[in-house]
């Protein structure tokens, strides 16, 4: 029997939708493992017994169908981690880049499609990253959109020592530094003054938070490069996060290893939905129509 998964957006609407599709998919004779999204999980690892086993991602799922916005499509991804499992976000948020589908007759056109195989799919880039502390692993993270370090409400800024495959780059006194994918150069790094990258352009965007230094600016590394970063003997009150909804403390003598994870998400594609006419709905970008 094929099976497939709902992650759900803990919304009213959300939840009455995702109740009429696991009803219409069980009357098609697929079987549905359905997810609540009330707290990310397993995304994020605090120790070095993590077993990506303990996912308790169901096995064989033919797709991952994500109702709510672009937050509960970040912790799906997680939740998914190394698998291979196809995934289609259904608009249930205000604002968002991940999630594609928003009407009925839409979204079961396209269930019909994937029921039947009948479908393609875009890799989406994530990033992989460790903290390091005493030379022993203690944390790692799994991300879509980026890795912020960011420093506390009454912290002082940060100088934030960034190498790129063991070379220095630079010392950004900051508030802080986004690590971001391409999908995820749409999110907190777009705010903070970077670019808008494609998401089909191999690379990794680095961003600055209010750089003391007017000539720190966002930069676009290939996507082939290993960023480490460590923080000065001065370093307080500082805090990772990945995808922005889980994080921990960063120390003084910690170092931060981010580089291209291997295993890229895969977006079930829909065929007539243009990445720059997204990009100017979202944006609110005006001006004629040629």
């Amino acid at each position: 029997m094929k099976k497939i998964g709902l992650v759900v957006k803990p919304n009213k609407y959300a939840l009455k939708k995702a109740d009429e599709l696991e009803r219409w998919l069980k009357n098609k004779g697929i079987e549905v493992f359905r997810k609540e999204n009330n707290v990310p999980e397993n995304g994020f690892r605090i120790n070095l017994n993590w077993d990506n086993s303990k996912h308790l991602v169901p096995e064989n799922l033919l797709c991952v169908f994500v109702l709510g916005g672009d937050g509960t499509f970040l912790s799906a991804s997680r939740w998914i981690g190394n698998r291979k499992i196809p995934v289609h976000g259904i608009k249930f948020g205000d604002v968002g880049f991940l999630a594609e589908t928003e009407d009925d007759a839409e979204l079961y056109k396209l269930a019909e499609k994937v029921i039947s195989g009948d479908f393609e799919v875009e890799h989406r880039m994530r990033l992989i990253t460790k903290v390091i502390r005493q030379n022993k692993v203690i944390a790692e993270g799994l991300v879509l959109n980026d890795v912020v370090i960011n420093k506390g409400a009454l912290a002082r800024l940060a100088n934030i020592i960034t190498y790129i495959d063991d070379n220095y780059l630079t010392t950004f006194r900051s508030d802080g530094l986004i690590i971001s994918t391409p999908t995820g150069s749409t999110a907190y790094s777009l705010a903070a003054g970077g670019p808008v990258v494609h998401p089909a352009v191999p690379g990794v965007v680095v961003t600055p938070i209010c750089p003391f230094t007017l000539t720190n600016r966002p930069i676009i590394l290939p996507d082939n490069v290993e960023i480490k970063i460590k923080l000065d003997d001065k370093a307080n009150d500082i805090i990772l996060t990945f995808d922005g909804q889980e994080g921990l403390e960063i120390k003084t003598g910690d170092t931060i290893h981010i580089k291209k994870s291997p295993y890229p998400l895969e977006l079930i594609k829909l065929p007539h939905r243009n990445y720059f006419n997204v990009l100017k709905a979202k944006l609110d970008w005006s001006g004629g129509r040629s």
